[in-house]
């Protein structure tokens, strides 16, 4: 899903000519650790830093475990987050500015029984207080 995300932020900050210093945090949902580690790769190698600001919502609700790199459900961590989490932080004003990339995995039994790949999709919004 990373490679999925990483376009999905890039296209964004291209579209709107914004660094990603320009939003509190970039939250994806879920990479996990190792995810949210490729991410980093990903868009560092396009010459976008975003490890000052990027945080991963499976990284927020579990505690990471090096050798797992264990995340949760792409939708289950998301929603959890943002709609408490985050959701507060925008109300108390302690975050003004968001982009919120949900991620998740196309999955099919029979496509990766058969050694297929497995399709990704990011969906990126940008949240701001006014």
């Amino acid at each position: 899903m990373s490679p999925s995300c990483a376009s999905s932020l890039l296209e964004h900050l291209k579209d709107t000519g914004r660094e990603p210093d320009y939003y509190d945090l970039i939250v994806t949902g879920d990479l996990g650790a190792l995810g949210s580690r490729i991410l980093k790769d990903l868009t560092w190698e396009k010459g976008c830093d975003i490890a000052k600001n990027h945080v991963d919502c499976g990284e927020i609700i579990y505690n990471v475990i090096e050798d797992e790199f264990q995340g949760g459900s792409g939708a289950g961590c998301s929603a959890t987050v943002f709609n408490s989490y985050l959701m507060d932080k925008l109300k108390r004003r302690e975050l003004n500015k968001i982009l919120f990339i949900a991620t998740g995995a196309l999955l099919s039994t029979v496509s990766s029984g058969q050694g297929e790949s497995i399709p990704c999709i990011s969906h990126a919004v940008a949240i701001e207080n006014v």
